[in-house]
């Protein structure tokens, strides 16, 4: 899957956003994270390692986070529901006008089973990308409203 998006949220607005896993990641992803999965189970200055799933999915990962470089956010699935892998990023950089322009990648390959390759289909190879694109467009947006406020 890739899909670019614009945000109001300014680079390191959404650098803080995408990488802070204390509570309020829960708040800042509420639409896109279940809280009766996530877990932090490791971190460092500039790494995590957390398992996430979204509400209502039969999905859930365990993705290792790495923002030593911060103008990118890179994930590496080191555990998951569906037995296959997965990694993705997320490019941050200024946008013309003030806010953030996002180029974002993920994929998820060899899953095991064939119900979990359909779903995984239906993620990657339909629409959903532009879904994807607006909740998080949202979820910044509402981010650097609130750290303005």
């Amino acid at each position: 899957m890739r899909f670019d998006l614009t945000t109001r949220a300014s680079p390191e607005q959404v650098l803080r956003a995408l990488t802070d896993f204390s509570d309020r990641r829960l708040e800042t992803w509420s639409r896109t994270l279940d809280p009766a999965t996530y877990e932090v189970r490791e971190q460092g200055d500039t790494w995590a390692v957390a398992r996430e799933s979204t509400p209502r999915s039969p999905f859930w990962v365990v993705a290792r986070y790495d923002w030593s470089d911060p103008a990118v956010v890179r994930w590496t699935e080191v555990e998951n529901s569906y037995g296959g892998r997965g990694s993705g990023s997320v490019t941050i950089a200024p946008a013309e006008g003030g806010g953030s322009r996002l180029a974002v990648e993920w994929s998820s390959y060899d899953a095991s089973r064939a119900r979990d390759r359909v779903g995984l289909f239906v993620i990657h190879r339909t629409p959903m990308n532009r879904v994807i694109a607006r909740v998080w467009r949202s979820a910044l947006d509402r981010y650097a409203d609130t750290a303005a406020a």
